[in-house]
């Protein structure tokens, strides 16, 4: 799966931050990404997952899991192209919700985990599509292969998380990959070749 990455919906806010006016962001909640604060974040593990699903079969909509996912990003909302964003992800986290699927997953004919333990993504730029909404573009590695990868991202909120008391950014996305492009073929074409990604974000500042 060109997978994910998640997290890169973060560069939506340095382009529209770029045309706020320099003053302090407030505590929030705030659903205007202009009024976001700049600097360094990193993705809540507990908060940061991707959702994937596939066609099985041509039967149904197979659905699963990635959760070891991590992230760092700087925003820097008075010039977007200096922003930063790495995510890696944990391949051996993949979950199908199932047992004997699980161990399939983790074999060369598709992650390969103990081969490739880890897949990365890093930001390359975005594109703004609406005031709150942005395809964001990056580069993907997975199974040793990397590939340009787009995905549609949209910013929900940010503020002070009431439980947490950290000062939190929001973000959800969706890409659709080819898992064939990274060397995942096994049984196609009656498993899916087109891998949908659903992408769940949330940044805290680093104080």
């Amino acid at each position: 799966m060109r997978p994910i990455a998640l997290p890169l919906c973060l560069a939506l806010t340095l382009h529209a931050g770029s045309l706020a006016a320099e003053t302090p962001a407030p505590a929030g909640p705030t659903n205007d990404p202009t009024q976001v604060r700049a600097g360094a974040y990193v993705l809540d593990p507990a908060h940061g997952k991707i959702t994937w699903s596939v066609s099985h079969l041509g039967y149904s909509t197979y659905y699963g899991q990635i959760t070891d996912v991590s992230a760092e990003a700087v925003l820097d909302p008075k010039e977007p192209v200096k922003s930063r964003l790495t995510v890696t992800i944990g391949t051996d986290s993949v979950n199908g919700l199932n047992d004997k699927l699980n161990q399939n997953l983790k074999t060369p004919d598709f992650f390969d985990t103990a081969k490739f333990p880890k897949a990365t993504f890093t930001a390359t730029g975005i594109e703004p599509t609406s005031p709150t909404t942005a395809r964001v573009n990056g580069d993907l590695t997975l199974k040793g292969v990397t590939k340009a990868v787009g995905f549609d991202a949209t910013f929900n909120q940010a503020g002070i998380n009431p439980v947490s008391k950290a000062y939190t950014v929001g973000f959800d996305g969706r890409a659709v990959i080819k898992r064939s492009d990274f060397g995942i073929s096994a049984f196609l074409p009656v498993l899916g070749d087109e891998v949908t990604l659903r992408l769940e974000g949330e940044f805290k500042a680093v104080e």
